[in-house]
């Protein structure tokens, strides 16, 4: 006889009610280990970094990071359970994307319910893409205060407002904020969506600026732009970017 593989679980709840209730629904399935509990995104994200659970129960609505927070910081292969309250545009995520979720509060049969799914996509390693479901449960009106950095299991919070410029790097872009630089994997367009258009502005294929930032635009050579920050840095400018900037100035 086969022995049954032991699903190792988190669970992702800054409610104490909500965390045992996810235990006590799980006391029946003994195929099924709870390798720890979080009750913040920070630590969710360290735990599924250094943990690499099977599955995790998340929750969406957490302070200091948020569910979708969480997953855009971690890059692992790993069943979700999401848990929320009723959020439109999550549910609607949810549904595109084929994703189980658990609405509060909900009966031991719809746990049982969503539990049977995550455990079938564990079987088959079938995994969903978090970042596109993040992405897409992101009201579109909603724009983008701080931008999330993960360096190994520290996790750095970046008011929109202190950066600086973003530099495009191959996969991955370079957030500039004051003295400090930060790699992030993401790209370009994505982060320029999110931000705020009337403060980031996408000047070149590789930059998007901070016109707080701008100090003035020079001519650099027949028709070609250079803009000179505050603090000296000097960043090209295509002509669709100097068209953008003309409209704002």
């Amino acid at each position: 006889m086969t022995k049954k593989k032991i699903i190792r679980a988190l669970i992702v709840d800054d409610e104490p009610l909500s965390r045992q209730v996810v235990r006590e629904y799980l006391d029946s399935h003994p195929d099924i280990e709870i390798i720890g509990e979080c009750a913040n995104g920070f630590d969710a994200v360290k735990e599924i970094a250094e943990q690499n659970p099977d599955l995790v129960f998340l929750d969406i609505q957490m302070p200091k990071l948020n569910g979708f927070e969480v997953l855009e910081l971690v890059d692992k292969n790993m069943a979700v359970i999401f848990i929320t309250a009723f959020d439109q545009y999550a549910l609607k995520a949810f549904e595109v994307h084929a994703v189980d979720y658990l609405l509060k509060p909900f009966s031991h049969q719809r746990f049982d319910e969503a539990l049977e799914h995550a455990l079938r996509d564990v079987a088959a390693k079938k995994y969903g893409n978090f970042h596109a479901i993040s992405y897409a449960a992101q009201s579109t009106d909603r724009i983008q205060e701080r931008v999330l950095v993960r360096e190994g299991s520290q996790v750095h919070v970046l008011p929109a407002e202190t950066i600086d410029y973003v530099e495009a790097q191959d996969d991955y872009i370079r957030i500039q904020a004051g003295a400090k630089s930060f790699l992030k994997q993401q790209r370009l367009s994505e982060l320029e969506e999110a931000l705020d258009h009337k403060k980031f502005i996408r000047i070149h294929r590789s930059y998007i600026l901070n016109i707080d930032r701008m100090a003035k635009i020079e001519l650099y050579a027949k028709d070609s732009r250079i803009v000179i920050l505050k603090d000296g840095t000097k960043l090209n400018i295509s002509r669709a970017g100097y068209e953008k900037l003309k409209t704002l100035l």
